[in-house]
């Protein structure tokens, strides 16, 4: 007897689950022999029906922990079409371990194409609850990634909010976002959204589960950072995604505009021409080795100033999604669904922060480095002269860390808090905040405000292996807000609560941005100059033309 039930510890799917497997399996091993009263406890099992089958977890703290559960079959003999759902199984299939990650090339990788699966935090199931729904999608662009990560456990979510947590793994890079629809048969009509199209098979499975796991299936809040958010903005514009979830939360990430038909199969082209495959031998791509693939990806995409491999992304495709997902409007099929945009005041410092030369800088070199930095098409000069104006203060590497945060990923931000903000009366609100804090230690005071670093404090993580915040108690004060106000949004979709209860939705009147500073305050167009700045140049979505 190891204390599971019977049929517990099915075979696992992929070697990275086999070797955590293994792992539980001599845990519960070792827990069965003789031991000190000392030793802990094995963990209590729990067992979860879904269409599948069966599936076993452990409770963690109270809490019900699903991992590794699969939401859809092996996407291999499936290259670049929708996926199918699971398989079923006889017994009970183990959940104790993460799924792999989708084929990547970052450290998680290689990853595996039998990787649709997805982790489920929960206080009860078959309880008739009815706990809100929180599904986070990760970072990564639409390149890497997973949903495993410990920064994303929703164990403290759960205990702390009554609510029922979900990550996921899906398609990504070339294996999810390859367009080659002008270029094969029909079979590949749905290609460059494949990845999106994971998203929208995951949230089905969310709506079809949410009553065993104890949740809603009629309240459903997305939220998500870097690329997570850029997804979730994509959705937002996707008729197949209409209906899945109720509110939208976004940190530092915004899909504008998706790439078009012709540059994404330019880069499809180049992409092939990488592998030496012909247009007329596509049917070679659905056989070459996941490995290959993910070599041929290393290309330089032509659209970018600096030195990048090639990008992909969702593409208008006209299938899938119809428009580009905020613009020339916010899509008016998510008019009524409440959304949080936020971003951190320092996001290039995480990109950026690593070369020390970028604090070293002088105003002589700081030109140079902005012209291939800040993105947005602006005469480095008068972006020095500006900020010199505004900020005399500064070093030329706060002006450059600064300029770069504005023309990157925050002037997408503003673009979407204003595009909602024109939406219809009676539209649903959108609300803004902007992370300030930071921890006072020596890699706090360099790299401040970074991108990432308000994850464990909205997870409420930060004593969890990869925070960067600490647990001091000034930490312990903006976790509490941050992940309060996504609870109070994910039951009812408005961010009130306690600390944030002087929070007003975004117009373009004030631009009211909550701060997350070392209290919470609300500010009227927060760095207002420096937004105006970036405005004179026009915005399209990097890696979308």
């Amino acid at each position: 007897m190891n204390g599971f039930p019977p049929g517990f510890l099915q075979r696992p799917h992929d070697p990275h689950r086999r070797r955590l497997l293994g792992a539980a399996v001599s845990v519960a091993a070792a827990a069965a022999l003789p031991a000190p009263a000392a030793f802990a406890t094995p963990a209590r099992t729990t067992t979860a029906r879904t269409r599948g089958g069966r599936i076993g977890g452990a409770i963690e703290q109270d809490v019900h922990v699903f991992r590794g559960v699969p939401y859809g079959a092996d996407t291999a003999p499936r290259r670049f079409q929708p996926g199918l759902p699971e398989a079923p199984w006889r017994g009970v299939r183990d959940a104790l371990a993460y799924g792999a990650p989708a084929p990547q090339r970052s450290a998680a990788g290689p990853g595996s194409e039998d990787c649709l699966f997805l982790n489920v935090w929960t206080p009860g199931l078959r309880d008739g609850a009815r706990r809100p729904v929180l599904v986070y999608l990760h970072g990564g662009g639409f390149d890497n990634g997973s949903g495993s990560d410990p920064l994303y456990d929703g164990g403290n979510l759960c205990r702390r909010g009554d609510v029922v947590v979900v990550t996921l793994n899906h398609r990504l890079n070339a294996f999810g976002y390859l367009y080659l629809r002008d270029l094969g048969d029909a079979s590949l009509a749905h290609s460059g959204n494949v990845g999106q199209l994971d998203l929208v098979q995951a949230l089905r499975w969310v709506a079809e589960h949410a009553a065993e796991f104890g949740g809603d299936a009629g309240n459903v809040t997305l939220f998500g950072q870097s690329g997570g958010g850029a997804k979730i903005a994509t959705l937002m514009a996707m008729p197949a995604a209409r209906g899945l979830f109720h509110r939208a939360w976004t940190m530092s990430g915004q899909q504008v505009t998706a790439a078009g038909p012709r540059a994404a199969t330019q880069r499809a082209q180049l992409f092939l021409d990488a592998l030496a495959i012909a247009p007329a031998d596509l049917d070679r791509l659905r056989t070459l080795p996941l490995q290959a693939l993910l070599d041929a990806q290393s290309v330089r995409d032509p659209s970018r100033v600096e030195d990048s491999s090639l990008y992909f992304g969702p593409v208008v495709d006209t299938v899938s999604l119809p428009r580009h997902p905020f613009w020339p409007d916010a899509p008016p099929q998510s008019a009524d669904v409440p959304m949080v945009i936020g971003n951190t005041r320092d996001e290039t410092r995480a990109f950026l922060g690593g070369d020390a030369d970028n604090f070293a800088l002088t105003w002589e070199s700081l030109p140079a480095k902005l012209r291939t930095q800040q993105y947005v098409d602006l005469d480095p000069g008068v972006v020095v002269a500006e900020y010199r104006r505004l900020y005399p203060d500064y070093t030329p590497s706060e002006v450059f860390f600064a300029a770069t945060t504005a023309g990157r990923s925050w002037r997408g931000a503003v673009e979407e808090a204003e595009a909602r903000a024109r939406q219809a009366q009676g539209a649903a609100p959108t609300w803004a905040y902007q992370l300030d804090w930071y921890p006072d230690t020596d890699e706090g005071r360099r790299l401040r405000a970074f991108h990432t670093l308000d994850i464990p404090l909205v997870f409420d993580n930060i004593a969890r292996p990869g925070s960067r915040t600490g647990t001091a108690a000034d930490a312990r004060r903006v976790a509490d807000a941050m992940s309060g106000a996504l609870l109070a949004f994910a039951r009812d979709g408005d961010p009130r609560s306690g600390a944030t209860a002087g929070w007003t939705p975004y117009s373009l009147a004030r631009r009211e941005t909550m701060v997350f500073g070392a209290a919470p305050r609300l500010e009227h167009d927060p760095r207002g100059a420096e937004r105006a700045l970036y405005q004179r140049a026009p915005f399209i979505q990097r890696g979308t033309m």
